[in-house]
């Protein structure tokens, strides 16, 4: 394609994501119209998928769906972990084949032979798991498989001018071209890869669970850039377990459950109890369970610690039986102070209590010992062992209870991982099957049923239930209320306000390092708590 085409469509496309009218700012409406003709009546949608399905030996991921999209709308995809959503985009996306079905983009048949083939096609993937190459720059990512080149010779010049003016129009102008992506945050890195699509010329992009890491302005700001790129006619596939964010981005919807198309439409007339029945097969007629359970003594005492450079001089208790909730902005030092706490990071100074013993230093090894679990916001990288077996993520923990002279009872440990796949509802067809097979929702299950199997009686959860699907995340929440009411100790840090407010008994407000206030759930509203997030006052004591 050549230079003009490519310039032309990105920025065509991010002008309207901007909020500015494109002919004020360039004359390229007839062009791109032309490349992007508006879905009207009589005429084919930009993506049909027709009765596509897909087995992986006797599992069968999908069965017979059908996915229409038109230019210029959002389809949300909606369904629990492991309904068939990410392989009907990998076979979308040409990662995947589908063994039936047709796909149909802009009325004419389609087949990603491969991601770089379905790229050239235009259609272009942002996944959770953001694909950037961590140590290339941002020139070298946008342009990646595309460069500019003249008689063979790439030209670094052109493609920076490129570059610039396209990132320019997603607010990001001021990024430092040279700098590598991996020391961006992920807010930016994420609207590096919407430039890198666009630099694909898309017109179809797919985002999946684009808000889990970002924070409230920023999941703004992508709405605002979603909605400039439906201005332009692109269509857009909006994966997400957040109902209230499909709400706000999508025009339709469709639902998976076990593979299977259970019901789509538009979504204005809808309810989410009805869309939450099409994902789960059944009523969830309480989304948050929480019972009166007893609040005793304390189990976790705090003295003013400090981590290396957060958290600084934060004192709090927390107490038997109790929930309590951490909320704050990305990078306030919420994670930080659970890594601290449990010993993954060290303790500059301060000490803390656990089970009637002072310390100025820990480790998990001993963390453990004394009756902590935790689980990890990233468990890619350290919250699970990627490639090791369901069965051993989940006893690792405690592996003592199947241990007998330094022998390992296999079939015992076999019964109890077992068990737990039922309860949490791990879907997979063995617990032999390692880590990274599964879906990332899946995935955080095992980590759930992890800290679940150590019998722990304080519990450290960092985002537990980031990228899973609500009929889950209730069934997360009940364990919650059940751990509390057996007079378990839980900490929960979280970015979704509502989750806090329903759950937990106490909520404290970290910003900049600092413990900002410390309250009963009464007494906060969500104003408040973001009011404190951004506070530069003297912190809680």
């Amino acid at each position: 394609m050549s230079q003009q085409r490519w310039f032309a469509a990105g920025e065509d496309c991010l002008l309207g994501a901007s909020r500015i009218d494109a002919c004020e700012r360039i004359k390229l409406s007839t062009h791109v119209d032309k490349i992007r003709p508006h879905s009207e009546k009589g005429t084919p949608a930009l993506l049909e998928m027709k009765g596509v399905s897909k087995r992986f030996g006797a599992t069968e991921a999908l069965s017979n769906v059908d996915l229409l999209v038109e230019a210029g709308s959002v389809h949300a995809l909606i369904g629990e972990n492991g309904a068939g959503k990410s392989t009907l985009m990998k076979i979308l996306s040409g990662a995947l084949s589908p063994d039936e079905g047709k796909i149909f983009l802009d009325g004419t048949p389609f087949q990603g032979q491969n991601p770089a083939n379905a790229r050239q096609e235009g259609v272009a993937m942002i996944y959770q798991e953001l694909t950037l190459a961590p140590d290339l720059n941002v020139v070298d990512n946008i342009c990646l498989g595309r460069e500019f080149n003249r008689l063979g010779v790439v030209s670094k010049v052109q493609q920076r001018k490129i570059v610039k003016e396209v990132l320019g129009q997603l607010g990001c102008g001021h990024l430092n071209l040279a700098c590598p992506v991996g020391e961006f945050s992920v807010a930016e890195q994420q609207l590096i890869e919407i430039a890198r699509a666009l630099a694909y010329d898309a017109r179809m992009i797919v985002f999946d669970e684009p808000t889990s890491s970002l924070t409230q302005q920023d999941a703004q700001n992508l709405f605002d850039i979603i909605d400039g790129l439906k201005s332009r006619n692109i269509g857009i596939v909006y994966i997400s377990h957040f109902l209230e964010e499909i709400r706000r981005v999508a025009d339709c919807y469709t639902v998976l459950r076990d593979g299977k198309r259970v019901g789509g439409g538009q979504l204005e007339g809808i309810t989410e109890k009805e869309i939450i029945h099409l994902m789960v097969g059944r009523h969830v007629e309480q989304l948050f369970p929480k019972h009166d359970h007893p609040i005793g003594e304390g189990v976790l005492d705090l003295k003013s610690i400090s981590g290396d450079t957060i958290p600084r001089q934060v004192s709090f208790e927390l107490r038997k039986g109790e929930v309590l909730g951490f909320a704050g902005l990305v990078g306030a030092g919420r994670t930080e102070l659970l890594r601290v706490i449990y010993g993954l990071d060290p303790i500059a100074s301060g000490r803390l209590k656990i089970a009637d013993s002072w310390r100025s230093s820990t480790s998990p090894q001993r963390s453990i010992r004394s009756g902590l679990a935790m689980v990890s916001e990233d468990r890619k990288m350290e919250g699970l062992a990627q490639e090791q077996s369901i069965g051993e993520n989940i006893t690792y923990s405690r592996i003592g209870a199947y241990s007998r002279f330094g022998f390992l009872n296999l079939s015992k440990r076999r019964e109890a991982v077992d068990s737990w796949i039922r309860k949490i509802e791990i879907k997979t067809l063995s617990q032999d099957d390692p880590i990274d097979s599964l879906s990332g929702g899946n995935q955080q299950k095992v980590a759930i049923a992890r800290v679940l199997h150590q019998e722990a009686d304080i519990y450290l959860l960092d985002e537990p239930t980031r990228g899973i699907d609500v009929g889950t995340k209730s069934e997360i929440y009940r364990i919650i209320d059940q751990l509390a009411a057996a007079g378990k100790s839980i900490i929960v840090v979280s970015s979704y306000l509502p989750e806090l407010m329903q759950v937990c008994d106490r909520i404290a407000v970290m910003s900049r390092g600092l413990l900002r206030d410390v309250r009963d759930v009464e007494q906060w509203t969500q104003n408040e708590v973001m009011v404190q997030a951004v506070s530069t006052e003297q912190r809680f004591k």
